[in-house]
């Protein structure tokens, strides 16, 4: 009796239809365009208080960023997309390790890497979405 009252009534199945809806890239773009724009930022100003305070910022959205990327990796893309892309380990890798490199530098061209690298991804990611 008490096994036919906590069945479930209804059985659900479901690919990813929320996952999949909600991943995108842009977030990761859009934190890395964050971090090269202080490093612009930065190049212009020798206030130690705004380079103090420009330093926090750019580390919290290069750590944002990687988040972003690292979500990607590990929840959206599946064995047939490593399979199809066999370069996307290694790229997301070197994504990471260029937005750590932004993390730590206020050289813009390391947040412009960084930037490039997402760029790749995201056209690998649209990709899957097509099929």
């Amino acid at each position: 009796m008490l096994s036919r009252l906590f069945a479930p009534k209804v059985q659900v199945s479901a690919h990813c239809d929320l996952p999949c809806g909600v991943y995108d890239p842009a977030q990761a773009r859009i934190e890395a365009e964050s971090v090269k724009a202080v490093q612009e930022k930065m190049a212009g100003n020798a206030d130690p208080h705004f380079q103090a305070r420009a330093t926090i910022i750019k580390e919290q959205r290069a750590e944002l960023a990687k988040h972003h990327v690292s979500v990607l990796w590990s929840d959206y893309f599946k064995p047939p997309h490593f399979e199809k892309y066999p370069e996307l380990h290694q790229l997301v890798n070197d994504t990471l390790k260029a937005l750590s490199a932004a993390k730590a530098s206020t050289d813009p061209a390391t947040g412009q890497k960084a930037l490039d690298h997402i760029e790749q991804i995201a056209k690998i990611f649209w990709e899957t979405k097509q099929a």
